[in-house]
């Protein structure tokens, strides 16, 4: 192996000091939050700026998590991200199986039309007539109904359902199995790792909605996490944060702002480390065929 010349020595080492800048910069932010939420609610008030506290506190955590509108608000994206994951993949794959099966009569159009979503995007109004028409509005039920679905996940799914071989669905309708029996019982099983992939996307994305809620939910009662989030960043006095029964003194507006972060983002943050690798995987889920 022949030596770096000092040039491409230098080279190397600027990139490396860039990158780390930039992690630095970019790590920095969600660090500053994180301390922030645990330090004393004393110390914050005499110091305004920590970067590291003398003193570490929950306190912030024990009064947000008792209060009844952010409990709320976690479990209704609790509920988005549980309840709709789930139908989002009883749609997405018994639409995607269908798909795959030549002998559908109605195959090519379906796929003509799911292809039109994609490339042609209906907009904000016509998606707000349509689930006002369908009674909706401040409905949870309206972040989750129309978005079960979408064209670029069911191309993915449908793509690798083409990938598994034909004879398994023959030999299943051979001994007397329906097409939605053969679907349930041996093609789903068989696509675990894809759902897996995908029921993450899904996840991910029903637990940080927040443009569908705020155009459809009225009652704050109803709103995600994440909704309840922008709001308290906006103007906290305006939220509902009084925790009943609590004798202690409220923590200062601030601290509340930064434990509401760290709760809203920390689920993500957790499981994404051991789930990465089912991300890469779903992104090249019927991508490729050999």
């Amino acid at each position: 192996m022949q030596r770096l010349k000092w040039s491409e020595r230098i080279g190397q080492s600027l990139n490396a000091i860039v990158l780390g800048l930039l992690a630095v910069a970019m790590f920095f932010p969600l660090y500053y939050v994180f301390v922030v939420s645990f330090t004393d609610p004393g110390e914050y008030l005499q110091k305004k700026i920590v970067l590291f506290p003398q003193h570490w506190s929950a306190e912030a955590y024990t009064y947000l998590l008792s209060t009844p509108a952010f409990a709320r608000s976690l479990g209704n994206s609790a509920f988005l991200a549980t309840v709709g994951t789930v139908c989002s993949l009883v749609i997405s794959s018994s639409l995607a199986y269908a798909l795959s099966q030549k002998r559908f009569y109605f195959r090519k159009l379906l796929m003509f039309l799911i292809v039109l979503t994609i490339l042609f995007s209906p907009g904000i109004i016509p998606n707000y007539l349509l689930v006002r028409e369908l009674g909706l509005i401040n409905n949870i039920l309206a972040l989750i109904l129309p978005a079960l679905a979408n064209g670029w996940t069911v191309l993915l799914m449908k793509n690798f359902f083409d990938s598994l071989p034909a004879e398994i669905s023959e030999a299943a309708s051979i001994d007397g199995c329906s097409a939605i029996r053969t679907w349930y019982t041996i093609v789903l099983p068989l696509s675990m790792p894809a759902l897996a992939a995908f029921g993450l996307f899904f996840a991910v994305g029903y637990w940080n909605q927040f443009f569908a809620a705020l155009l459809y939910l009225n009652d704050s009662a109803k709103w995600p996490i994440q909704v309840l989030l922008q709001n308290m960043l906006l103007n906290a006095s305006n939220i509902d944060l009084v925790a009943p029964g609590q004798q202690v003194e409220t923590p200062p507006t601030e601290m509340l702002k930064m434990a509401a972060i760290i709760v809203a983002i920390m689920p993500v943050l957790v499981v994404y480390p051991f789930i990465q690798k089912h991300f890469a995987k779903g992104a090249m889920v019927g991508s490729v065929k050999g």
